[in-house]
């Protein structure tokens, strides 16, 4: 990296720190500290959710699932304006109503102290993990393309993030990301469109979208009822409504965002913008993806896009395998290239489809040939595509800009969870749990100090993580174990009046445990498992109930 973009990456994350830490410097009261002080206008709300749910992982990794699979991860968030209409209408009233601090205490209003803080438990040990994911996908990403030192890279983003997360509580969080967000879509825009200018000259953008349908990159919806394809129509509307309706209405990290808004119709507002703009912003980022596809159509490509795992293999005894394998890929490269520029028609696109094919063959036997090089080192390189451009690509001072996107993202997300995991603890267990009676600046003071190990806890988690298949799958699928079981408790909560503390107790350890057991026997796809949570609790719930009214006549 040149000194201009050190200049232009140091300067945006300590302008965002500090001033997230100087705005809030006065937060006294757990009003201030944990809803802002119910200050929040309609655009701050709508950008505050967008950022918390915009991780780094979603700009590491999204444009890597574009450039592999193409446009059909975008159903996934098919399901996010209806979830958004009915939060709206049932779960923001509900809150502002009972005037909560967080979610989980309407729970004990309408069940009981145990089932709330069974909930609470829930939130914490999904979001806890998630946090520590979200400190560690673009540091180890970072880590592998700069030669940054894993270890300090997950310290130094955790300590941002604590900073003005301690200081200044939701406020902080809440100002910090109109910045971060503000970066985010210039760094992306920025990247989109030097993408696009660095095509050849007779290959214009609709020209490059006609590449990207040749290659079979623009099936944007598949309505097929395969179980084994994660992405379709169906699993959007369906799985995604699911995770949505239980992500922003009951995760804490969200319904904290909405919480310090000021009136009802305010927090309406700022979750009707997420809900119109979040679809878009998924398609745009999924779109550069693609048009990465098609910039490398031009342009040499690497077998795979993970530096150290070419570097691993290149110095082992598989040195010359690799090297056989790589000259076929830039031989079936060159016979695309030609293809392209020599016009599509209907039988060169069959052909081109067919060299897609050979190529994604070689592909998945260099990654054989890694993994006997070196059998831990990461083979997949999906999150490693974007920053291999941004890097090499991108001109000085911007790759600085296009990094400061990704440590923004990281910390806005990181921000959000550490607040809402401090605040459920403080509310829900410590302060629901003690005895003694302790006055406004001491509640404040438990925050802070939950905030910081919290944190400590994250960077702990992204210390000893290891990268899975795509980071951005990971992180939806932590999720997908347990927010189905969670937004069940509330909607038996808001609508199965009969359904007591005990029953939906029981069924929620029930389902929970069901749940896991899907997952790890891999029986679903991860998105159902939130349709199937949801389902389970609500059905056990009631069956209890009926039974416990029948034995008790």
């Amino acid at each position: 990296m040149a000194s201009i973009d050190w200049i232009v990456l140091s300067v945006t994350l300590t302008f965002i720190v500090v001033y997230g830490a100087w705005k809030t410097r006065k937060n006294k009261s757990v009003d201030d500290y944990i809803k802002g002080g119910n200050e929040s206008k309609w655009w701050t709300i709508g950008l505050s959710v967008m950022a918390t749910q915009a991780s780094a992982i979603t700009f590491l990794s999204t444009p890597g699932q574009a450039f592999h699979s193409g446009m059909g991860f975008v159903q996934f968030y098919f399901g996010l304006p209806i979830a958004m209409v009915i939060i709206c209408l049932v779960f923001i009233p509900m809150y502002h109503k009972l005037n909560v601090y967080t979610a989980y205490e309407y729970l004990e209003s309408r069940f009981d102290k145990k089932t709330r803080v069974l909930t609470a438990i829930l939130f914490l040990i999904q979001r806890g993990l998630a946090a520590g994911i979200t400190i560690f996908a673009p540091a180890i990403i970072l880590s592998s393309v700069l030669g940054w030192d894993l270890i300090v890279l997950n310290i130094i983003i955790g300590v941002l993030v604590i900073i003005y997360t301690v200081s200044g509580g939701t406020k902080a969080v809440s100002v910090t990301q109109k910045q971060q967000m503000a970066v985010i879509f210039a760094g992306m825009f920025v990247a989109f469109y030097l993408i696009v200018q660095y095509l050849p000259d007779e290959i214009t953008f609709t020209k490059a979208l006609e590449i990207a349908g040749a290659s079979q990159k623009m099936e944007i919806l598949d309505f097929s009822w395969d179980l084994n394809n994660r992405y379709t129509i169906w699993t959007g509307l369906l799985g995604g409504t699911f995770l949505m309706l239980s992500y922003f209405g009951t995760d804490q990290s969200q319904v904290q965002r909405y919480l310090s808004g000021k009136s009802v119709r305010e927090s309406q507002l700022g979750l009707t913008f997420n809900g119109l703009l979040k679809v878009p912003m998924q398609f745009f980022i999924l779109l550069v993806g693609v048009m990465v596809f098609v910039f490398y159509q031009f342009n040499a490509a690497p077998l795979n896009f993970n530096p150290k795992a070419e570097e691993v293999v290149k110095n082992s005894e598989y040195a010359k395998n690799y090297e056989a394998l790589t000259i076929k890929h830039q031989e079936i490269e060159q016979k695309k290239k030609l293809l392209i520029l020599n016009g599509l028609t209907s039988e060169t696109k069959t052909e081109l489809q067919e060299l897609n094919k050979q190529d994604l063959r070689l592909k998945e036997a260099a990654k054989k040939v890694i993994k006997k090089a070196n059998s831990s080192m990461e083979t997949n390189d999906k999150d490693y595509v974007f920053i291999g451009f941004i890097l090499k690509y991108l001109p000085k001072g911007l790759i600085g800009l296009l990094l400061a996107v990704i440590l923004s993202a990281a910390m806005s997300s990181t921000a959000s969870e550490l607040n809402a995991l401090a605040s459920t603890t403080a509310i829900d267990l410590y302060k629901r749990n003690t005895t003694k009676e302790y006055s406004e600046q001491h509640y404040v003071k438990m925050s802070k100090w939950f905030t910081l190990g919290w944190g400590i806890l994250a960077i702990l988690v992204a210390c000893v993580a290891n990268l899975f298949d795509n980071l951005i799958q990971l992180v939806n699928i932590i999720g997908s174990i347990f927010y189905g079981n969670v937004l069940g408790i509330f909607l038996v909560a808001f609508f199965i009046k009969f359904v007591k503390g005990k029953a939906i107790f029981i069924a929620a350890i029930i389902t929970q445990l069901i749940i896991i057991a899907v997952w790890y026997k891999d029986w679903l796809p991860y998105l159902w498992l939130n349709a199937l949570g949801c389902g389970l609790v609500i059905f056990i719930a009631m069956i209890l109930q009926k039974v416990n009214n029948y034995n008790s006549k």
